[in-house]
């Protein structure tokens, strides 16, 4: 593993870069509360994390993902709660709960996908199975509060408050043209042969948007197509943000790791950042968008099951704005 690499020197330009932005932003910022002792100990535990990776430390260089994961998601809550007063995990420990609870079997649609399309595999992964269906569980469970808090962090920073865009009206054709287009984006790549299939990954990344989106909207829950019409993309900024921080450093801390992923589709090997195709790292921007849209439907479902025949459920974590 060379550090000198020039793909992993432009991924650690692009992190420290990222880093030090954020850091600024937070350091001119106004603050509203106290910075919670959670903090510090995510803080910790990521430092701790990264110094035992580097000597090597068994244990950790197999859990690293979901260890210094759940280090980030303490010091991003803490964060949040110092510019803004309050958090996701601080004020709502319950719901921050369920997003995690419900991040694992959101995810797990994605791992499905990857039966038939191959884009990546797991490697290092423990011997004993119930070690290793326990990371993978430990993984899954930060991926959604990672984007949310993430989102949320951004939108406590202010970096788009007070911007506002046109209102654009979206006609129920248009819709109906979105529904459709994400549906054979979701569908084709496992329909056509696995050679071809392998490539529309990228397919699927948005097809969840443009299918379910919609959907939330005729259901009058959060979408994506109000804020256009009301001319607010705070959020959807706040997502794509999110993607790019969460992305490059999932890539990050995943690249140093015993147990982690590595890409195999046949796209953009020759260039790669960390493990990632550099191509790929545009995926994440719109994986972020997908995390609230598939996030809002299951809000929807669930309230209209509960409305209409009076099931209960774990409760699915309220909308914070941005998280």
């Amino acid at each position: 593993m060379k550090i000198f690499d020039p793909h992993i020197a432009t991924g650690i330009f692009f992190l420290i870069a990222t880093i030090l932005f954020l850091a600024a932003r937070f350091h001119r910022a106004p603050k509203r509360g106290a910075f919670r002792w959670g903090g510090q100990v995510g803080l910790v535990a990521v430092l701790a994390a990264e110094a035992l990776l580097f000597l090597r430390t068994p244990w950790i260089t197999t859990f690293f993902t979901p260890l210094v994961w759940t280090g980030y998601l303490l010091l991003v809550d803490a964060l949040v709660a110092n510019l803004k007063g309050e958090s996701l995990l601080g004020n709502s420990p319950r719901r921050f709960l369920s997003l995690a609870f419900w991040s694992v079997p959101l995810w797990l649609i994605f791992e499905a996908y990857n039966l038939r399309l191959v884009n990546w595999t797991y490697v290092g992964l423990p011997e004993n199975l119930a070690l290793r269906d326990f990371g993978y569980a430990w993984s899954f469970a930060t991926i959604w509060p990672a984007i949310f808090e993430t989102a949320d962090f951004i939108r406590a920073l202010g970096l788009f408050s007070g911007t506002r865009h046109p209102r654009a009206g979206i006609s129920g054709t248009a819709r109906a043209a979105m529904v459709l287009c994400g549906l054979a984006f979701v569908t084709l790549p496992v329909l056509v042969p696995q050679s071809l299939g392998r490539y529309l990954f990228g397919a699927v990344w948005i097809g969840f948007i443009l299918l379910l989106d919609p959907l939330n909207y005729y259901w009058k829950g959060y979408s994506f197509l109000s804020d256009f019409e009301s001319g607010n993309l705070a959020t959807l900024k706040c997502f794509l943000a999110a993607g790019w921080i969460c992305g490059i450093l999932w890539e990050f801390w995943n690249y140093w790791a015993a147990a982690k992923w590595v890409y195999i589709f046949p796209v953009g090997q020759s260039w790669k950042v960390f493990e990632m195709p550099l191509a790929g790292y545009l995926g994440f921007l719109p994986f972020a968008l997908e995390c609230k849209v598939l996030y809002e439907f299951l809000r929807n479902v669930r309230g209209r099951l509960v409305q209409e025949r009076g099931l209960s459920a774990w409760e699915l974590p309220k909308p914070r704005n941005a998280g």
